[in-house]
């Protein structure tokens, strides 16, 4: 029950979402920088953060900081190190180094100085030399030098926290599953769900937004179908304890995938990204909770088979980087608007771009207004409040039958 000190990544924008979620799990005395939050916990936080984290990309392990001026300084801290006490003789490991200093011009040469040390420490203790893997390591080891500091971690997950194992079948410009998620909370899905609300997204892609709703409101945790976790080969791996929080979550997905949902669906016009996005949705073990219909922007109606009056129309379409025609978009976002003021009023909407002008296209006011991160791409999520107050301005030419579009999620 020894506790550790952790390092939870995170795409940027993030981040005070992460602290809420990892203090909802657990961890202690967490504080939040770019791109992550910092906390303590035994391994049992750790696991648990590992399993249930929507937001996080990566858990790391801290095993020290250390004044690191120059090379010989670099060299001394990491000889001190205990490697054995994290690294078994049976497993393969390998290192990644970023930063530089007057002696370090390059990572391969950072990344060297590691290896060198912890196959000299396993030497010095007369036990056989653990192989260093490029592909497919049991364990990485992460050194980050920057301004005479050389922090030295241990990457706990494996690949990362992202991928939940799922989607194998995404659009042309997926949108990260996190971010998703990320796009969710800031909407207040969970707190619409909880009072009955209903869930649409106009242009979903490969389903990432319905199914990171449905787990959320199912209370399946997100790592459950991951086949590989990098802290299995950790010497300090209690496989007891992870096997008591692993069913744990099963049993509660099991319980969650068995309760009425609340009305999560989604539509797009591209038949082959709804294909793709009806296998997500088997693969995830939700048929029964999520539906993927085929249908353009411009025929988009409120469901009609039982009473819901008040939900969360959400999407990501296409902002020009990647997808759809430049000069058709503001058409496009203008029939968005459109159709989600006259057949969703009441509700709440929410829309991911990376274009402002796009977002004013639709017509309707934001009355807030989030930065996000969709990988490399600065976007924003505007909120929307669908009532009366909200008309779309006036527009001087009529609005015309969009292209066939789909989003990326």
């Amino acid at each position: 029950m020894e506790t550790q000190l952790w390092f939870a990544s995170c795409p940027r924008g993030l981040e005070s979402l992460l602290f809420q979620e990892l203090e909802s799990l657990g961890a202690q005395a967490v504080k939040e920088t770019v791109a992550g939050c910092s906390f303590k916990g035994p391994l049992a936080v750790a696991y648990r953060v590992s399993l249930w984290t929507r937001l996080a990309n990566r858990v790391l392990l801290s095993i020290g900081d250390f004044d690191a001026e120059d090379k010989r300084s670099i060299q001394a801290a990491l000889a001190g190190i205990r490697w054995e006490d994290y690294l078994g003789v049976k497993h393969s490991f390998v290192v990644s180094f970023s930063g530089q200093s007057r002696d370090i011009r390059n990572t391969q040469y950072g990344a060297q100085l590691a290896k060198d040390a912890i196959v000299d420490r396993f030497r010095e203790l007369g036990l056989p030399r653990p192989e260093v893997a490029r592909r497919g390591a049991d364990l990485r080891f992460q050194l980050r030098l920057h301004r005479g500091q050389l922090a030295v971690s241990l990457d706990f997950v494996g690949d990362s926290l992202h991928q939940r194992g799922y989607r194998l079948e995404a659009g042309k410009a997926p949108l990260k599953e996190n971010l998703a998620a990320a796009m969710l909370l800031r909407a207040d899905w969970p707190g619409i769900a909880a009072r009955g609300g209903a869930l649409i997204d106009p242009m979903c892609g490969s389903g990432t937004l319905l199914l990171e709703a449905a787990m959320m409101v199912a209370d399946i945790a997100p790592g459950l179908q991951r086949k590989h976790w990098g802290f299995e080969a950790l010497e300090q791996h209690n496989s007891s304890q992870w096997q008591a929080i692993l069913k744990d979550a099963q049993a509660r997905a099991e319980r969650g995938r068995g309760r009425e949902l609340p009305e999560i669906r989604g539509y797009d016009a591209n038949r082959g990204v709804v294909d793709k996005a009806l296998a997500n949705i088997e693969r995830a073990g939700l048929q029964r909770q999520v539906r993927v219909v085929c249908k353009p922007l411009h025929a988009l109606k409120k469901p009609t088979h039982r009473p819901i009056d008040h939900g969360l129309v959400i999407c990501n379409p296409p902002y020009g980087e990647r997808l759809g025609d430049r000069d058709s978009l503001p058409e496009l976002y203008r029939e968005l608007g459109a159709a989600m003021l006259r057949e969703f009023a009441g509700w709440n909407g929410a829309v991911l771009t990376s274009d402002k002008e796009l977002g004013m296209a639709t017509g309707l006011r934001s009355h807030r207004k989030y930065t996000l991160y969709n990988g490399s791409i600065e976007s924003t999520l505007l909120l929307f409040e669908l009532n009366e107050d909200n008309r779309l301005r006036e527009r001087s030419q009529p609005v015309e039958q969009p292209q066939a579009a789909s989003a990326g999620a």
